[in-house]
């Protein structure tokens, strides 16, 4: 089924649905299965598996020099995708990027989950390399999550990114693609931004999931002002439990989200990381029950370094 179909078929309660890393590389999978076990009591609809670019590692060597080279610590997201819903018969959404990765590249993770019959998808542009100034699309590869899309379509439509026809029958893929309520970094003003969003509707994206936000009306505002543009497509809410005194700056930084006075002021009353986890549950608990007596149509976890914050918010509200 697909994500919307998913959630549309929720009729008693607001669906759960939650986001997982690959592991890090070398590490196994048990962790991960340990996390999934201990959220799977909320029936989630859903789980996305991020996917994560090469990048440029220096390596010392045995003469004390170091030797550039190019990894990926966190490979492996479509056998990821495939070991959860064969273990667990969930719905799995892998993400699919731009940052990192050819048309070519695509092609061939896109050829890999139609063999294991996986067809909801995520698209994003993603970050920047660490090791660059601004964006830059791999050579051969889409600038945005707008030409990405246009590049699912034309697979779904049976043509290669080189225009040549691909023999066997497909089932389409569906994706959904991701909102910015406070406006995405590098994006002049929420207009523009708002603009993009709804070309990618246009061009096919079912649902949007949006950026992590701890002020509902960041989310209210940003759904009404899609909705006057016509985008009427489900907008999902993302949302993460603040958990540490660090996050005061590393939030903000790292994902270019406000963080509410009230919420700053009452962390600052805290004295260590075990008050801040408390208070950043009770703050995520009535955030969440404010969006779902408003009737978002789902609610979404990001759950990297959050699991158990996390279970105890969905213990609260599901």
């Amino acid at each position: 089924m697909t994500v919307t179909d998913l959630i549309r078929n929720e009729k008693d309660k607001t669906a759960f649905s939650f986001e997982v890393l690959p592991p890090v590389k070398g590490t196994g999978i048990d962790k991960l299965f340990s996390s999934i076990d201990s959220l799977c009591e909320f029936n989630p609809r859903y789980i996305n598996i991020t996917t994560h670019r090469n990048e440029v590692i220096y390596k010392e060597t045995a003469d004390g020099l170091f030797e550039r080279r190019t990894g990926c610590r966190r490979p492996g997201t479509v056998a990821i995708a495939a070991a959860i819903s064969n273990k667990y018969d969930i719905t799995v959404v892998p993400h699919i990027l731009c940052s990192g990765f050819s048309k070519q590249d695509t092609e061939y993770i896109l050829l890999d989950l139609q063999f294991l019959g996986i067809t909801n998808l995520l698209l994003l542009r993603g970050d920047k390399a660490k090791d660059q100034s601004g964006f830059v699309p791999e050579k051969g590869g889409c600038r945005n999550a707008l030409e990405l899309a246009e590049q699912v379509n034309a697979f779904n439509n049976g043509f290669f990114a080189d225009g040549s026809q691909i023999k066997s029958s497909l089932t389409p893929f569906v994706y959904g693609v991701a909102g910015y309520p406070e406006k995405h970094e590098e994006s002049p003003n929420q207009d523009m931004d708002i603009y993009w969003l709804k070309k990618k509707v246009e061009a096919g994206a079912e649902y949007v999931v949006t950026q992590m936000f701890y002020d509902n009306n960041k989310y209210f505002d940003f759904v009404e002002r899609a909705r006057k543009e016509g985008i009427n497509v489900p907008i999902i809410p993302g949302i993460k439990p603040f958990s540490k005194l660090s996050q005061l700056s590393v939030i903000p930084k790292t994902f270019k989200v406000d963080l509410p006075q009230e919420l700053v002021t009452e962390v600052l009353k805290c004295n260590d990381d075990r008050d801040v986890k408390a208070l950043g549950i009770e703050w995520c608990i009535n955030q969440c029950r404010e969006l779902i007596d408003n009737g978002v149509p789902g609610v979404h976890f990001y759950t990297i370094g959050a699991v158990d914050n996390v279970r105890d918010v969905a213990r609260a509200i599901y």
